[in-house]
């Protein structure tokens, strides 16, 4: 048994968890199907899957099985290194496992399967109903106008849809460029298994191998140099919804504003960097080197930024729990130091085992959820259910405090020595975690 969990910080429950019930009890509402979570989940697996199956179909057609499959192998080059990149950002909350899976997923088979038939369409309309388009100005129109915009509003889709569904996870510009990157990665992916797939089979039938084959020289530009191209266009994207989503959750024109914004330069830096491939080595060169470089450099000093605000929005948000005895004095300041986190896992690993490390890995996770929901909350007021929530998180907190909370202190006083469990009180057992 545990002691009794101390009272909730002043100003912290917001309105009773059962106001919304109250207002409704007795009022059995219809609720269409689509409402539904597992009618919804079913149907998105359903979409993904058969559009996974058509992209599959589309892009073994064009460059045939052994293409396909030489494609496949080098096109994953870039895969973990960027995955685990943008894990590596989203420490401080990790986004689900579902949601990182559906953004994958969503670029790789839905978004790429409605560029490659959009594009086609309408490079064959250009070439037939324009009279002063010849098939190379149609390609080129298509590359550098129709190719953008379509692929950037199909990537942005995912960021959009887990906004409005899984609202809960998403808590600002972290989340955003997390969401989008993982979906401009699968996104990649996908074309970049078509362009060396074809690559090989121009190769092969044109007899050229080695270091000058066409196939070389696709994986030098696509995997090499430029495999953060498709995530730095849709980062941008996804930086303007957490953004909109944390300055401006009241302010539906504003955040539509900001989105598309977003959008539009994620369109217009995509068309710049398509459009280079037909400037020669020189125009290449100097577009890489004025405009993607510095972006990237600038969104990566940005996202590193974002992540160091929430480090301190976690500070800000756990002090009201010190006052009524929920967390120690040093706790918040603690928990917003990754390097103290992982350090608090080590000491609880050496002292008592793996169970002890996930008790900490656990209290970690729900103090960050609490300090997120609270400042949810402050920007967009209390929902009907935030005394609830904030008592469950609480709760957890409560559970793996005895293993987590002697770890963490020690790790923030220089993590010197071995800490054991709080005490319980006098006359009740010790719990493992």
């Amino acid at each position: 048994m545990y002691p009794s969990p101390p009272p909730l910080p002043e100003h912290a429950a917001g309105p009773s968890p059962y106001t919304y019930a109250d207002a409704h009890r007795g009022h059995r509402r219809w609720s269409a199907p689509w409402h539904s979570r597992t009618v919804r989940a079913v149907a998105l697996a359903a979409l993904l899957t058969l559009s996974g199956v058509l992209i599959l179909g589309i892009v073994r057609r064009q460059t045939g099985t052994e293409g396909f499959l030489v494609g496949v192998g080098l096109a994953v080059f870039p895969v973990p290194l960027l995955i685990a990149a943008f894990c590596w950002l989203d420490r401080i909350e990790p986004e689900p496992w579902r949601n990182l899976a559906f953004a994958f997923a969503w670029g790789s088979c839905a978004a790429t399967l409605v560029a490659v038939l959009a594009n086609g369409f309408a490079t064959d309309w250009l070439a037939n109903n324009i009279a002063s388009a010849s098939p190379t100005e149609a390609q080129a129109w298509g590359s550098t106008v129709i190719a953008p915009i379509v692929e950037e509003v199909m990537k942005a889709a995912a960021v959009l849809l887990l906004y409005r569904f899984r609202r809960r996870d998403f808590d600002g510009i972290t989340d955003g460029i997390v969401i989008a990157g993982i979906t401009a990665t699968g996104f990649a992916f996908t074309e970049n298994v078509l362009y060396l797939g074809s690559a090989f089979g121009e190769d092969q039938s044109m007899g050229h191998t080695g270091l000058n084959s066409l196939t070389a020289g696709t994986f030098f530009v696509r995997i090499v140099v430029s495999p953060f191209a498709h995530p730095l266009f849709t980062i941008l994207t996804g930086l303007a919804v957490g953004a909109a989503a944390a300055r401006y959750p009241r302010r539906r024109g504003a955040r539509a504003g900001l989105v598309l914004l977003g959008l539009a330069t994620a369109v217009l830096l995509h068309g710049i960097w398509n459009a280079a491939s037909d400037l020669g080595d020189a125009g290449f060169l100097s577009v890489y080197g004025l405009f993607m470089v510095p972006v990237l450099l600038g969104l990566t000093w940005l996202a590193l930024w974002a992540r160091r605000q929430e480090l301190l929005s976690v500070r800000e948000h756990l002090a009201p729990y010190v006052a009524t005895g929920w967390l120690a004095s040093p706790e918040p300041t603690a928990l917003s130091s990754l390097r103290t986190r992982a350090l608090a896992r080590d000491i609880a690993r050496r002292a008592h085992g793996p169970a002890a490390a996930r008790a900490v890995t656990s209290y970690v996770a729900l103090a960050t959820a609490l300090s997120f929901h609270r400042r949810r909350a402050r920007l967009t007021g209390p929902p009907p259910d935030f005394a609830t929530r904030e008592r469950e998180l609480l709760e957890g907190l409560w559970r793996h405090r005895p293993w987590a909370g002697p770890a963490l202190l020690q790790a923030w006083a220089g993590g010197t020595g071995m800490p054991g469990p709080a005490a319980p009180p006098a006359g009740e057992p010790r719990r493992e975690p």
